[in-house]
């Protein structure tokens, strides 16, 4: 009895960690800018927006009750997840030295403390 209600546990925490994971890579997608996208030769803002914002929706969707509806087998929360990592692991690396920030007076920072 106890070794299931800590499968359940394991299992909710599992779904809430991949829902995190999904909806951290679709907020970073959206505040890149989509010339980075471009320039660093990945898909467009667009579509890693569009599976992104799917991957967010399933994870959503497949979170188990009680805190979620379970409405998606775990399988498809796990494709989600794939995607999320996808992005994080690939894409964003990527858009990294294409989306920097300008220093405080407009011009190239110059780095340092």
């Amino acid at each position: 009895m106890i070794f299931a209600n800590v499968q359940i546990l394991l299992f909710l925490l599992f779904s809430l960690v991949i829902l995190v994971l999904t909806v951290w890579a679709l907020v970073d997608a959206l505040r890149r800018p989509a010339s980075a996208f471009v320039a660093a030769g990945k898909r467009t803002k667009q579509i890693w927006s569009i599976i992104l914002g799917i991957a967010t929706a399933v994870a959503f969707f497949s979170v188990p009750p009680p805190l979620g509806l379970g409405a998606f087998p775990t399988f498809l929360s796990l494709l989600s997840a794939v995607a999320a990592i996808v992005y994080l692991v690939d894409v964003r690396p990527a858009l990294g030295p294409h989306s920097r920030r300008r220093g405080a007076g407009g011009g190239p920072s110059r780095g340092g403390w």
